[in-house]
């Protein structure tokens, strides 16, 4: 939101004109990709250092698209409470991490762990060149179950480790 508001800044525009590239650049976008490009969803990022998010950073070189997508997990019930991203990259990479912070809440971990590119693809309508962003966001949801995962196991271990030094 404030990419855009410093844009329109930059441009000269109000709140009330258009921008470009709302008006041309992407009339080949679907509206789907618009809706989540112009109003995107968990924007943010929680606490990396947090034990109960996990954090996933991917990058495609060919294009520069780099996505950061992080979950906060409910340590009892191993549910995904929350979902934020941070996107540098093109409309369908950011409208790719909206979708997938919203697909990945509520849900168990191996239950995310199902989510294809593909169906990221469809539901955006991605065209084939755009295909790689959908790509980034299952990478980046895969990361932060497997980063989440190694932060439980270091977690634990050391509480184990803790505990058998006091008996």
């Amino acid at each position: 939101m404030m990419l855009k508001q410093a844009a329109k800044k930059a441009l000269g525009l109000t709140s009330r004109q258009s921008t470009p590239w709302s008006v041309g650049i992407f009339r080949s976008y679907h509206e789907n990709v618009i809706d989540h490009y112009d109003n995107p969803r968990n924007v943010g990022s929680f606490d990396k250092n947090d034990p109960n998010v996990g954090t996933g950073l991917v990058g495609a070189p060919a294009c520069g698209d780099v996505m950061k997508l992080q979950i906060k997990v409910d340590e009892k019930t191993g549910q995904i409470v929350d979902a934020r991203f941070k996107t540098f990259g093109c409309g369908s990479a950011i409208a790719s991490s909206s979708v997938a912070t919203e697909w990945v809440k509520g849900k168990a971990m191996d239950d995310v762990l199902t989510i294809k590119n593909t169906e990221i693809a469809k539901h955006l309508s991605l065209p084939p060149v755009k295909l790689h962003c959908s790509m980034l966001a299952e990478d980046a949801i895969k990361a932060a179950v497997k980063d989440y995962k190694e932060k439980r196991v270091k977690t634990n271990g050391a509480a184990a480790a803790g505990e058998t030094t006091q008996a």
